[in-house]
């Protein structure tokens, strides 16, 4: 496929040719700031987001649960840079700086081809995933993503369709594979946290099975006895209540 072509009055390079003006006009340290942003920036970003996020979430009760919802957010980001492999090849657009003379192109030399891009992809697949396993750190991690859509059209090296059909991909893998993650990555990091790792998904001092110590109680108020068997709140009365009577 020869790439993206359009007659006519063309939105994507009037949306293109209007973002990247403003590093036109910009001062030059501004585009220096930019450039490492939009390519790296970011994505350090979004790495120590998750880090952030998995240390939270060692310390609350289900801690295995949500580590494994946690550790889906960067692996569907690598399937879905994979499944952008066959896209690209597909598709073959050019990079816009090749077919618009007159951009403010910010990092030259890029010679692959621009749908889908690999940033927007990438990151918005890591803040759909987090989305899912935390929804503060995953508004957080989406909003990341937007601003680094933001910077490739700054940079000159992608359409603005570029960066919808990467958000659109990273969102769709993490979003439809997440079930299948789950479910395979749930009895992973449940048998992470019984071994000599188990700080890995839980912090030190968080029960296990996420819920109270011995003979305390549980989330829907039962008692649990030193077995660990949780006996309901209507049992435990009439326990105390047979108790009393025979110590009469």
């Amino acid at each position: 496929m020869a790439g993206l072509a359009f007659e006519g009055p063309n939105p994507d390079v009037d949306v293109l040719d209007g973002i990247n003006g403003l590093a036109k006009d910009a001062p030059r340290w501004v585009n220096t700031a930019m450039e490492y942003i939009g390519e790296y920036g970011i994505i350090a970003g979004l790495a120590v987001l998750c880090l952030i996020a998995w240390w939270s979430a060692r310390r609350k009760p289900g801690a295995p649960s949500a580590i494994a919802g946690l550790v889906w957010a960067p692996l569907a980001a690598g399937i879905a840079l994979l499944a952008n492999i066959p896209i690209r090849a597909f598709v073959e657009r050019p990079r816009p700086f090749k077919d618009h003379a007159g951009l403010e192109v910010l990092i030259p030399g890029k010679s692959d081809f621009s749908f889908v891009s690999d940033h927007a992809t990438l990151t918005m697949a890591v803040g759909v995933g987090l989305f899912i396993a935390h929804r503060k750190y995953g508004l957080i991690g989406i909003a990341l993503a937007l601003a680094e859509g933001f910077c490739r059209v700054y940079m000159g090296v992608h359409y603005p369709t570029d960066v919808i059909g990467g958000f659109a991909l990273g969102t769709a893998v993490a979003l439809l594979l997440a079930p299948l993650a789950q479910a395979l990555l749930v009895p992973l990091t449940t048998a992470i946290g019984r071994s000599k790792v188990a700080w890995l998904v839980r912090a030190p001092g968080v029960e296990p099975d996420g819920g109270a110590g011995r003979g305390g109680q549980d989330a829907e108020g039962s008692r649990v006895v030193a077995t660990g068997t949780a006996v309901p709140r209507g049992h435990a009365e009439r326990d105390k209540e047979r108790d009393k009577d025979l110590a009469a």
